[in-house]
Formats: C-alpha cells, sequence, structure tokens
C-alpha cells in the first residue's frame, strides 16, 4: 500500500478520516467527486456517447436482413444464396439477428470481471476495437457463414454495456447516480432507434443514390457496406474519445474499510454490512432485481415481437384512418409506455449498482447482462408463437384471436409488478439509509 497519501478529508457520509492515495484512478474520481457538488457533464457525455455507439450496429441490420438473405442472383454480392425459398428467410434471419445476443449472453459476465479485475476503461476500449472491426466485417459480408461469425464475435466480444452501467454509477456523487442510469437508459434507446434509420437509409445505395454510388463501385458489390462503414468511422472517433476517460476502479492494496470512496464501502451498521459482498448468486438484493429486470425485458421483446405482424399488416388501412384525436392518442400511448420503460430500467440498474460494492460492480452487471440477453432472445420466439396461436382461434368463446394475446402480455406484466413489492425484491440498505 501507498504510504504516501495524497490528501485527508472527512467524507460526505461519515466520520472517519479519508484517504485518497496519489496513483490511483479511483482515489481521484473520489476526491473529484467529494469536492465538485455539481453534476458531472463532461463524464456522463462519455458514457452517453459510448453507450450510443455501442447501440446502433445491435439493430442497424434490420432494415436490409431480409434483402441480406434473399436469394436474387442478378447482382454478385447482393444475397448469400442460402434461403432456396422467400419463406425460409425468416428461419435464417433469425439466426443472424439473435446471433449478437447470443454472444453476449456468453460473455458479459467474463467481461464484467475483467472490468473488475483489471478497470472499467480497458474493456470500454477493447469493445470498441471490437466494434469497429467486426461491424466493417459484417457490412463485407459475402456468406452466411461469415454474416453469423461476425455477429456472434461482436456481442460476444464488445462487452461495454455493463462496465458502462458500473461506470456511470461511479463518476456520479450518489444525489446523482439516477441520472447515470437514465443517460445510460435513453443513449441506448436512441441508438437502437438510429441505427435501423442508418441501415434503411443507407443499405443498397448503389441503387438509391445512383448519382453517387456507380453501380460498380464499392458500394455497388458490397450493398450493405455503407451503413456498417458509417457505425465503425463513428466507432473509431468514440475509440479516441474513450482514451480520455478517466478510470474509476482503485488500485491500492487494503481491506474494505481503508476503502474511503462513501457510496462504494460497505457501511457498517450494528455490525452488519449495508452492501454484501458475499456470492453475487445469494445477494438477494442484486438478484431480484435482475429477475424483475429480465421479466420486464421479456415483456418487451415479446410486445414488440406480437405487434410487429399486425401493425405491418395495418399499413395499408392506415391511409383510410381520420382524425387527428385518434393518432394523437395511438402517439401518446407509445411515448407513455416508453418513457414508463426507461423509467423501471433505470431504477433497476440503480438497485443492481447499490447492492454490491465496487470490486463486484462490473460482474454484477455482467450477469444481468447475460440474463438480460437471454430473455431478449426467448421473447421474440414466445412471443412469436402466441401470435400464431392466437390466429387459430379466432372463434373461441373465451378471449378470441389477438385478446388472448395481449391478456397473456398482461398477465407477464402483473407478475412483474407484483415482483416489485415486498418481500421478493429487496432494496439495498444503503440506498435507504
Amino acid at each position: 500500500m501507498d504510504e504516501n497519501n495524497e490528501e485527508t478529508q472527512q467524507p460526505l457520509l461519515t466520520t472517519n478520516t479519508t484517504s485518497y492515495y496519489e496513483n490511483c484512478p479511483g482515489c481521484q474520481i473520489d476526491l473529484f467527486k467529494e469536492t465538485n457538488p455539481r453534476i458531472p457533464f463532461k463524464l456522463l457525455f462519455y458514457v452517453w456517447i459510448i453507450v450510443l455507439c455501442a447501440a446502433l450496429p445491435i439493430s442497424s441490420l434490420f432494415p436490409f436482413l431480409y434483402f441480406m438473405l434473399l436469394n436474387i442472383h442478378s447482382l454478385q454480392i447482393r444475397d448469400f444464396h442460402i434461403a432456396k425459398r422467400e419463406e425460409d428467410i425468416g428461419y435464417y434471419a433469425g439466426y443472424v439477428g439473435s446471433a449478437y445476443m447470443f454472444g453476449r449472453a456468453l460473455t458479459s459476465v467474463l467481461w464484467g470481471v475483467i472490468a473488475d479485475r483489471y478497470g472499467r476503461k480497458p474493456v470500454i476500449i477493447f469493445g470498441m476495437i471490437t466494434l469497429i472491426i467486426f461491424n466493417t466485417l459484417f457490412g463485407l459480408s459475402t456468406s452466411f457463414w461469415m454474416a453469423i461469425s461476425t455477429r456472434f464475435l461482436l456481442g460476444s466480444l464488445c462487452g461495454i454495456l455493463g462496465p458502462m452501467r458500473a461506470y456511470a454509477s461511479e463518476v456520479c456523487r450518489k444525489e446523482y447516480q439516477a441520472l447515470g442510469m437514465s443517460i445510460i437508459s435513453t443513449s441506448w434507446g436512441i441508438g437502437l432507434v438510429m441505427g435501423p434509420a442508418l441501415g434503411g437509409f443507407l443499405a443498397q445505395p448503389a441503387e438509391k443514390y445512383e448519382n453517387v454510388f456507380p453501380k460498380d463501385s464499392l458500394f455497388g458489390r458490397f450493398p450493405y457496406f455503407l451503413p456498417c462503414l458509417l457505425i465503425s468511422i463513428f466507432g473509431l472517433g468514440v475509440f479516441v474519445l474513450s482514451f480520455s476517460l478517466p478510470e474509476t476502479l482503485h488500485n491500492h492494496k487494503g481491506n474494505d474499510e481503508e476503502c474511503h470512496d462513501s457510496y462504494d464501502k460497505p457501511e457498517m451498521n450494528e455490525g452488519k454490512s449495508l452492501v454484501s459482498e458475499e456470492s453475487l448468486l445469494k445477494n438477494w438484493p442484486l438478484m431480484s432485481s435482475i429477475i424483475v429486470y429480465c421479466v420486464f425485458q421479456l415483456h418487451d421483446m415479446a410486445y414488440a415481437e406480437v405487434l410487429t405482424v399486425p401493425l405491418l399488416a395495418s399499413y395499408p388501412f392506415i391511409a383510410l384512418l381520420k382524425g387527428l384525436g385518434l393518432t394523437l392518442l395511438i402517439d401518446c400511448a407509445s411515448v407513455l409506455k416508453n418513457v414508463l420503460c426507461v423509467s423501471i430500467t433505470t431504477g433497476l440498474f440503480l438497485l443492481q449498482n447499490r447492492a454490491v460494492a465496487q470490486k463486484q460492480r462490473g460482474a454484477a452487471n455482467g450477469i444481468s447482462m447475460s440474463a438480460m440477453s437471454f430473455f431478449k432472445a426467448v421473447g421474440p420466439a414466445s412471443g412469436g408463437s402466441i401470435f400464431s396461436w392466437a390466429q387459430k382461434r379466432q372463434d373461441a368463446f373465451f378471449l378470441p384471436g389477438d385478446q388472448i394475446v395481449f391478456f397473456i402480455l398482461n398477465i407477464v406484466e402483473v407478475i412483474g409488478l407484483l415482483m416489485t413489492f415486498k418481500p421478493f425484491l429487496a432494496i439495498p440498505e444503503n440506498l435507504i439509509s
């Protein structure tokens, strides 16, 4: 342990002296938080831009994935010639679409453990390198297996989101940690919206913008490369920016009593630690919040999968609708649902990060990411199955047709609601102390 303490101050929430170590980046962040009561706008901007970049490649392929797999022989690299019939495209598209989530589910815990051991910044930088390389290669894919492999490697090697959740909670004072979590949720949501927009506008540029991109150019031969390239260029800029991130992990040795961070250290109450440092799987405040989080994610994914088909089928009839009131009602309901979803996610992120000490926070977020990725993979399949089953019972006496779909979705939502109450959802004691 470094015997030369740079500065000694009174911590915000205790009366013990606080020791800051000169060469410890975590100590420097804690000193910054203690001496600067304002919102750390610069650090939160870093969080916002990195999470946005990590979210863009996830959904950017969906607008053109169908055409990427369609068996059209007019262009050499236009598709992968996998689907022999048009009915088979969805089957193969499902593999490509789920490869990212599958890879992320397998490795999120590992990346969280690495972030706890070596720091948040190295994992973030490596994740940006992975994003640049494999997102670019996906745009240059010339076979089905190359596409699915690059998506799987992107998901498994880009372990950014879990450490970024930990990072956002560690650069903020206690009163601003909810803001940090909301930055994560909001930036992620914006990325998932902007990704499909980029993919839809920029895919097949030689056909859409013939005056700019000739058919014999690189973008004519690789019609899905342009959106991937632009996202990777953006990722390159974020990669450079990520070197400016201050590390938040403490690198000095010592027991937990010596850790001066008044927000991260296990505060003592009648001899009992308020933040559990036992096995994460035995930490019920953490595990209960993860379970509730996964239930709501399952509902959202199933909701989106079920509603996609009737929404697309309704497009020809939307032009027949009249009345500003109906339009406003639909828009308000959609906005309200998404706002509530972000609120739920932000609150659960806060609970998960408060339930563990800093040295376990990366792993805790990794467990959350792995579980969420698994439920996101289950959601579309279960939602699609329920929808298909509902179409076969249009004349049923009890909840015919689509009514049974929304009934089941509401049941899942009610289960999630009940799980937010005690005794199931345990609130970390340091959150309410």
